[in-house]
């Protein structure tokens, strides 16, 4: 529940006895209230070491405003080594100039001071490494200490900040100023650093595989909706030593399988994401029949999952109208729709959502538990109204679907897939495993579909020690099927 929401309905109740509410203290107060909630329970209910809270925007927004100042009162009522501020600024460098001017950014920590913050380090995004006098500068102007300012210039990759933070003493300095010293563990902290830099190794390496990934989405023309499948997909070329060429693909400009074959040509893998509305659905449902048809690699991703189930009701089941209620609401065959229990909320917006992390019990034997290493149960992060229709999971399990990912007391399918005999990689999550990816924890499901577009392309990749941890053969999943 969202701070204004918990203020509206505290007000409504009367808990405030009448009075005025008023963003400070009633606003301010419930941002500290969910922060300390947070640190004291955690998203399991363990009390957190830290939390890191993001404010955006610029100081001097009328929009962070409050938020500042809630964190400026929690840092005085937690008390010295609670909290640390960290100022993320701009330095100017106008080509016309041919040198850095720190004038903006000495303006921008001045008002965050002036808002009663001061910041314990300085982090300087520029396009080239900031320079000791503009670093000298900013340090006289903000109070904080040289070594406490961070040059954060353009480099060629992101993942090599957290070691240049590193060999700057920035992650003591931040030990120091929270007093955590005594609460690190340095065995653990050495096994951290070498599996980041086995990690970060690979991205020097040369990379042996090639592989053209197409991204068949209705929002292309906005690549930051899809930032975290790009993402995904970096960490898995890395791990799998590929280089990658993603295509942003518009389904809104697919209208026909000849579109289709066209938009696909030279693609190794297919992903089609998540998204809301009736705009682009048709090119994606013709995405997965291009994908299915071909025998391309595929990832259906929430609705990339519903379209999936609706493509195979279509064309392989004769349901020639399926569709999901969401785009229409006279279709024969609803395959996708929203549960009884979801309609009850209907009058509540957003009310009908499945949101936040969940529990996916996996088929042993299936693509998706081999995915996972052999996996029964597994976690992942969902957002989403529509599920496939219960009444029509036997004709669809019975016309050849797989649905390998269940909830664990409920009838809501979540993971579906073609048996490796009818296709080498066809699977899809009504969660978003994309998020759940991380640098030196490559998302399976990606995985598998980068591995399988590599051995699209090049057979020998099945023989390796990868190919034959992310691909699974027939013989495998009939054997596995077997035991």
């Amino acid at each position: 529940m969202s701070a204004s929401t918990r203020i509206l309905e505290r007000e409504r109740r009367g808990g405030y006895l009448g009075r005025d509410v008023q963003m400070i203290p009633h606003v301010t107060g419930e941002v500290k209230m969910k922060l300390r909630e947070l640190a004291m329970g955690g998203p399991r209910g363990k009390q957190l070491d830290v939390v890191f809270v993001e404010v955006g925007g610029t100081a001097g927004d009328y929009e962070n405003g409050f938020y500042i100042e809630a964190l400026r009162e929690l840092a005085f009522e937690e008390g010295p080594g609670s909290t640390c501020f960290v100022a993320l600024t701009y330095i100017l460098e106008p080509s016309i100039l041919g040198e850095q001017k720190s004038k903006a950014a000495q303006l921008g920590i001045k008002r965050l001071m002036e808002a009663g913050v001061q910041p314990n380090i300085v982090a300087c995004r520029a396009k080239n490494p900031v320079t000791d006098k503009v670093m000298e500068k900013i340090a006289m102007f903000s109070n904080v200490p040289l070594k406490r300012i961070f040059s954060m210039h353009d480099r060629t990759s992101i993942y090599s900040i957290p070691d240049a933070m590193r060999q700057a003493g920035l992650d003591r300095e931040i030990l120091s100023i929270l007093s955590l010293h005594d609460r690190v563990d340095p065995a653990r902290e050495d096994r951290a650093r070498a599996s980041w830099n086995t990690f970060t190794a690979k991205l020097q390496a040369d990379r042996q595989h090639s592989v053209t990934i197409g991204i068949a989405g209705k929002y292309s023309s906005l690549r930051d909706a899809y930032a975290s499948i790009e993402k995904a997909l970096e960490h898995c070329s890395i791990e799998l030593g590929a280089k990658m060429d993603v295509r942003w693909l518009e389904t809104s400009d697919i209208a026909s399988a000849s579109d289709a074959a066209g938009t696909f040509e030279g693609v190794d893998g297919i992903i089609v994401p998540g998204g809301f509305g009736s705009r682009g659905v048709q090119g994606k449902i013709l995405s997965v029949q291009w994908a299915r048809e071909s025998k391309t690699p595929f990832l259906g991703i929430c609705l990339g999952f519903q379209v999936a189930v609706i493509e195979y009701a279509r064309n392989v089941l004769g349901m020639t109208d399926a569709d999901s209620t969401e785009f229409s609401s006279n279709t024969t065959y609803p395959v996708i729709s929203e549960l009884p229990d979801q309609k009850r909320l209907e009058g509540i917006v957003g009310g009908t959502m499945r949101l936040g992390a969940q529990d996916v019990q996996l088929a042993a034997g299936s693509l998706a538990s081999f995915l996972y290493g052999n996996a029964t149960s597994i976690r992942e992060r969902f957002r989403h109204r529509y599920e496939v229709d219960p009444s029509f999971i036997t004709q669809l399990t019975a016309g050849g679907m797989v649905f390998s990912g269940r909830h664990p007391t409920h009838p809501i399918m979540q993971v579906l897939e073609l048996p490796i005999g009818a296709h080498p990689y066809f699977i899809g999550g009504q969660f978003h495993p994309e998020l759940t990816s991380r640098p030196v924890r490559p998302q399976p499901m990606f995985m598998g579909l980068i591995a399988a577009a590599i051995a699209r392309k090049s057979p020998e990749f099945a023989t390796t020690a990868l190919g034959r941890r992310w691909l699974r053969s027939a013989s495998a999943a009939t054997a596995s099927a077997g035991a």
